[in-house]
């Protein structure tokens, strides 16, 4: 398989604060939650930790095939990620290797019932329709602007 998370994609995962993991029940009911302690392992899986996910784990037991979004939500850009999940417990051996890049970032404040291990089979880009209808007035610098008035967010001139 080829490498799916190019340098493009890890930039993009390395700078969200959350992503979306869709997962879907026995009946085929989707359920999408957000995660906020997740990485890029390799050129194809990402692992993201189950803080407090027990439907998403479940769904992930029932059912593997997943769809994770990263969007930058100023710039209205991201990726979709399509791939087969596994959940990897405690005691299980391939555990600690999974584990490993996620444990920085939860620290002692978020406890890690599992693992997700996702093996991406896609990537797209996710783009805001903005920039298709209107190429010629859409630029990265206008959607900040403008989701800066939206989420009334002004920028901190210092940081």
């Amino acid at each position: 398989m080829s490498d799916l998370m190019t340098t493009e994609v890890r930039e993009s995962v390395e700078r969200s604060v959350l992503c979306w993991l869709a997962t879907s029940d026995e009946n085929g009911q989707p359920n999408v939650s957000p995660k906020e302690v997740f990485a890029v392992a390799d050129g194809e899986n990402i692992v993201i930790a189950n803080i407090a996910s027990p439907r998403s784990a479940k769904n992930v037991r029932t059912n593997q095939k997943i769809c994770l979004s990263f969007v930058n939500v100023f710039v209205q850009k991201g990726f979709k990620i399509i791939g087969i999940a596994t959940e990897l417990k405690p005691s299980e051996p391939e555990y600690s290797r999974w584990v490993g890049p996620l444990l920085p970032m939860a620290g002692d404040r978020y406890p890690i019932h599992s693992v997700f291990v996702v093996r991406a089979s896609a990537v797209e880009p996710i783009v805001a329709p903005s920039y298709r209808l209107y190429p010629s007035e859409t630029t990265e610098e206008s959607q900040v602007q403008s989701a800066l008035r939206t989420y009334g967010v002004a920028l901190d001139k210092d940081a």
